[in-house]
């Protein structure tokens, strides 16, 4: 056992898992308490009438190619979302553990940890850096109650890579104290690697990836946890069984396929295209006081009158991100990048919206 499981809970390592029904496909199936016909018009290849397979096989190697790991490094789970739920319920104890977080930053960290009754310890990023991470405070902060710390890389909401000789200096500096999560949901976007082999140098590394950006499978809800495998094996016995519906995995591995890589990284790029496009034309429009660059699928707007320019957007039958309930945002909305008819749109309802007003700094 590495010693980074240390840090998970002693509940947890000691758990039994649940013993689901054996998976024998060579057999015909009486032992898990199924009906023994399909639905009608049920049209799926396994059949919708039987279980899938816990963390099925060939999705597990499929994912693992993809992500260009060991398959013993992979758990599939429901978009990242499970990954952090499962970590949280795994290395935090109710009222004694607690998580770090750097916010402005994707919420689901500190829901995840609210839920389990864990710490929320907060190091926001520098915005006067571009939203950079601020090691040293993170490793001031950090105590030993402190057992995960969540950094998202390209940033959600703020859209910017964090500096990757900055990550691996927390997973070196936080060796057997706290486990590094990196969250990569947005990489395909940011045109760089991915810090998923650096699995190899750091044991209290983990990284979540997703299939609902850049391949378009969000209403397929596939995520993958990239661990050691002894923290994967741990987590898998705390994973609801038969986690992945088989619509999802028959799904993702018909659209992640050769031909539907080249079909997403050929969407990719006229994501990245539109970004700039939308970019350059948002930092001209009056009632637009700054755009962040991005190195991911959306941007970052702080706006004159954030209703207002939400208005505007729904004038034009869209829908852009409200930001306003984070204190750290309260000037600003978030801009999926959409079709270049979409982008063209939101733009000409946004022209005809006023500027600051004389004085009023941006």
């Amino acid at each position: 056992m590495i010693s980074v499981l240390q840090l998970a809970r002693p509940e947890i390592l000691t758990l039994r898992p649940y013993e689901h029904a054996a998976w024998e496909p060579a057999f015909e199936r009486m032992h898990a308490n199924e009906m023994p016909w399909r639905a009608s018009q049920e049209d799926s290849a396994a059949g919708l009438n039987r279980y899938p397979e816990p963390q099925p096989q060939e999705l597990i190697e499929h994912l693992a190619e993809l992500y260009g790991t060991a398959p013993d490094n992979v758990l599939a789970g429901r978009g990242s979302d499970e990954g952090i739920d499962l970590l949280v319920r795994a290395f935090c104890r109710a009222g004694e553990d607690s998580i770090m977080i750097c916010p402005p930053t994707f919420g689901m960290y500190k829901v995840s940890a609210r839920i389990q009754g864990a710490g929320v310890v907060e190091v926001p990023l520098l915005k006067e850096r571009g939203y950079a991470l601020d090691v040293e405070r993170v490793l001031a902060a950090w105590n030993d109650k402190v057992k995960l710390v969540f950094v998202c890389s390209p940033n959600n909401p703020t859209g910017n890579l964090l500096d990757r000789a900055a990550i691996e200096t927390l997973c070196s500096k936080l060796t057997d104290k706290a486990i590094v999560v990196v969250d990569e949901a947005y990489i395909e976007f940011a045109g760089v690697e991915s810090i998923v082999p650096a699995l190899a140098r750091f044991e209290n590394l983990v990284v979540l990836r997703t299939l609902s950006k850049a391949y378009a499978l969000a209403g397929a809800r596939c995520g993958a946890l990239l661990a050691h495998k002894d923290i994967v094996a741990l987590l898998s016995g705390v994973i609801t069984p038969y986690a992945l519906p088989t619509h999802t995995i028959e799904s993702v591995l018909l659209c992640t396929d050769a031909s539907h890589r080249a079909e997403a990284q050929a969407r990719i790029q006229t994501i990245l295209r539109e970004r700039e496009v939308l970019l350059n034309a948002l930092a001209a429009v009056p009632a637009v006081r700054r755009v962040w660059r991005s190195d991911s699928n959306f941007l970052l707007l702080q706006c004159v009158d954030v209703k207002g320019v939400l208005d505007a957007a729904m004038s034009g039958g869209l829908i852009i991100r409200d930001l306003r309930s984070n204190p750290l945002l309260a000037d600003c909305v978030r801009v999926s990048v959409g079709t270049p008819e979409q982008n063209a749109r939101l733009l000409r309802t946004l022209e005809r919206l006023p500027g600051a007003v004389s004085g009023d700094a941006a």
